[in-house]
């Protein structure tokens, strides 16, 4: 039994997730191979099944990234999971379900004036790229970002910038087969004014243990969503009244997180096996 963990061709080995896959899913007797998702030597066709994991150039690429996607036999997360969760324009198909997300406006004319922080972002990207949070008085410069984003014909989206992810962060939580596996906290990265937080602790990943509240919320982002999961990584931030809600839903390509949860990679390694008997 074979699988390729498809990466890309600037992280050829993969990242830790891979590496940690690749250890546990050696333990079951399967050979796992970091294959990257451009490399036109690559034969797909000779794995009993492509994962998905550290393709993390496919925001400059997408349609080939998607292009590829529809040629892969065996690929999981599937082609269309791939297609609808790239762009985060998701975000409009889950608030219409009901889902507690981020209030987020699409395209707008001009900067929020009755936000006093806000984010501004392309609904294509990834790592934060092309994003940044502004405050009131820097409305010339958010401005500027908003309308080169437009410019490029890019779909942008501006979010409010919600306070308590500066004590609380981020919460993802990761799902192997619509399962809990664990959570993570994820330390803020954005900084006031265009770039990320500097030092050691911008954007750090801890363990972290899920509340009833998250899980629920998480369940409940699952619900709303078709098809065949073989992970999912559903991002909470506390909401303004404190309660959790959706920031993204990462179902492409996202950080696992394994080495933070020992038995975590066992755990999907085990779903990956049971896939291809």
């Amino acid at each position: 039994m074979t699988v390729a963990l498809a990466t890309f061709s600037g992280l050829p080995g993969g990242n830790a997730d891979v590496r940690e896959l690749t250890a546990a899913l050696a333990a079951l007797g399967v050979e796992a191979a970091a294959v990257s998702w451009d490399d036109p030597s690559a034969d797909w066709d000779a794995f009993d099944l492509v994962v998905v994991r550290s393709t993390w150039d496919y925001t400059a690429r997408l349609g080939e990234f998607l292009a590829w996607a529809d040629r892969v036999p065996r690929l999981l997360n599937p082609a269309g999971t791939l297609r609808w969760n790239t762009d985060k324009r998701y975000l409009r198909d889950l608030d219409e379900a009901g889902v507690p997300v981020v209030p987020t406006r699409w395209d707008p004319e001009d900067v929020p004036a009755d936000w006093p922080e806000y984010v501004i972002k392309p609904s294509v990207s990834a790592g934060s790229r092309d994003t940044a949070r502004w405050r009131a008085g820097e409305e010339d410069a958010a401005r500027a970002h908003l309308r080169a984003l437009r410019a490029q014909g890019r779909t942008v989206m501006v979010q409010p910038y919600l306070s308590a992810i500066d004590a609380a962060g981020e919460t993802a939580l990761l799902f192997c087969d619509r399962e809990f596996s664990h959570a993570a906290r994820k330390a803020p990265i954005l900084k006031a004014g265009a770039g990320l937080l500097d030092g050691p602790h911008g954007g750090e990943i801890t363990a972290a243990r899920a509340t009833p509240e998250q899980l629920a919320v998480a369940r409940k982002v699952l619900d709303a969503v078709p098809g065949d999961l073989l992970y999912a990584r559903v991002d909470l931030v506390p909401g303004p009244d404190g309660t959790p809600v959706l920031l993204e839903l990462e179902l492409t390509e996202p950080a696992l997180f394994l080495e933070h949860a020992p038995g975590s990679a066992g755990r999907f390694a085990r779903a990956i096996a049971a896939r291809i008997s």
